[in-house]
């Protein structure tokens, strides 16, 4: 077969026709990244609008020399009573805590108690073997019965010898001694008496019961064993659990006020707390005083006493004391959280009314639960700060989040600090302009505390 010649003008044609079709090829590959990724046009004026915006803004800023509207927590300064109070460490002590011993030897015959019972005053506790007993008190009985018929024979005797001497029958000295006789047996009757009651109080022995109400303890001997009165371990424990005591220390400086409210025959009222002091064990009053001080630690011992009805305070138990020294009356209270210290002293962080802020410098006085007490420097009705002083100076501005007593007051809906978010189509444009200003002079620390503030107060 022939081989077929191409034309010499084909040949020279080729070499040109792919780079074409590779040139064409990149042309639309750009051209449609180019139509699928170019900006808008919105987009961009909104990139060129938050330029302007972050340009103006840090513009402003730099005017102000960095001051901003810082939000805060107020409350009012009001006038009331404070307890002034002392806290100690205590220890729960019974009453009467009492080891029950047999008072006879003999041989345990049962128990009639659960451990961990309570029990009242004169209940049966446990049984010893009555019969050794039973029969000592028989024969006790059986001489007395002899002695008693014998003292008799003896008085009858006497008589009929009295007889024969008032007919001159018999000399005077047989009377005397028949006399002494009956003297001497009546002795005798009287000592087996005296035996007959110790025999039967003996056997009444043999039944323990319980000298005090209150929580028995554990079983310190088992039925079947031979108890002794000279035990010192006992058969159980009684321990008394209502009414109970709270042994408390003081520092010896407080014990003048103590000492003259219970002169005064008051009662001042003692709480007893658990180790972590959240919650309240029991409510009582102070019994007494210790009778002298602790010279190696400068404190003296207090007794208060507490019902105990519902068994919340066990002997031994661990327990921190509150207790009412005084009463401040007609003073001005604000919150703990108000009260701030600098080199200076207490001082509290005013604002006025014209949303400025005043350090007062202040005489603090005693606190109780979340009040505290001003002595001087401060008037009933003045606002004070009680969250958000980090940032605050002297004369700073400020904005208001919350008045007094943590409840929200009735404000402007589209104020910044309401506790919604503003109404941006209702809202005045002057109103509007305001809030963007006070939103752009925080910084960013401040802006996201109003954000965590506003959220807390919708919910």
């Amino acid at each position: 077969m022939s081989e077929i010649q191409l034309p010499p003008y084909a040949v020279r044609r080729r070499p040109w026709l792919w780079p074409a079709i590779i040139v064409t090829a990149v042309a639309v590959l750009a051209l449609g990244a180019w139509l699928i990724w170019r900006p808008s046009s919105e987009d961009a004026a909104k990139a060129q609008g938050s330029d302007a915006a972050k340009s103006g803004k840090g513009a402003g800023k730099a005017g102000k020399g960095g001051a901003g509207v810082q939000p805060v927590a107020v409350a009012v300064a009001r006038v009331g009573d404070i307890n002034i109070m002392q806290t100690g460490l205590g220890t729960v002590t019974a009453i009467r805590t009492v080891t029950v011993k047999p008072r006879v030897d003999g041989q345990l015959q049962s128990v009639g108690f659960d451990e961990g019972q309570l029990v009242g005053e004169g209940a049966l506790l446990a049984q010893i073997d009555p019969v050794p007993f039973q029969v000592a008190l028989s024969q006790v009985e059986g001489q007395l019965a002899r002695d008693v018929a014998t003292l008799n024979n003896a008085r009858l005797d006497l008589e009929r010898y009295r007889t024969l001497l008032a007919q001159d029958s018999i000399a005077t000295q047989q009377v005397d001694q028949q006399a002494s006789l009956v003297k001497q047996l009546e002795g005798t009757v009287k000592i087996d008496q005296a035996q007959l009651d110790n025999a039967k109080l003996q056997l009444s022995y043999t039944r323990i019961t319980a000298p005090v109400g209150g929580r028995i303890g554990l079983r310190l001997v088992d039925p079947g064993n031979q108890v002794h009165n000279s035990d010192s371990s006992g058969i159980a424990v009684i321990t008394q659990l209502a009414p109970i005591t709270v042994l408390f220390t003081i520092p010896q400086d407080t014990l003048p006020r103590i000492m003259q409210r219970l002169k005064a025959g008051d009662k001042p009222p003692v709480e007893a707390w658990d180790r972590d002091q959240k919650n309240l064990l029991a409510s009582g009053t102070l019994l007494t005083v210790d009778n002298q001080i602790d010279v190696t630690t400068g404190t003296v011992k207090l007794k208060a006493q507490f019902a105990n009805g519902d068994a919340k305070l066990f002997p031994n138990q661990f327990v921190n004391v509150r207790m009412v020294v005084d009463t401040l009356k007609g003073v001005v209270l604000v919150p703990t959280a108000a009260a701030q210290q600098n080199t200076q002293g207490p001082i509290v962080y005013v604002v006025k009314d014209d949303s400025t802020v005043a350090v007062r410098p202040v005489k603090m006085g005693p606190t109780e639960g979340p009040n505290a007490a001003v002595l001087s420097g401060l008037q009933a009705g003045e606002r004070v700060i009680t969250d958000g002083v980090d940032r605050i100076r002297d004369g700073a501005k400020v904005e208001v989040t919350t008045p007094a007593g943590g409840a929200r007051a009735p404000r402007d809906p589209n104020a910044p600090d309401a506790g919604k978010r503003p109404d941006w189509k209702n809202m005045d444009p002057a109103k509007r302009e305001e809030y963007k200003k006070r939103l752009e002079a925080m910084d960013p620390a401040q802006r996201e505390e109003f954000k965590k503030r506003r959220e807390a107060a919708t919910q």
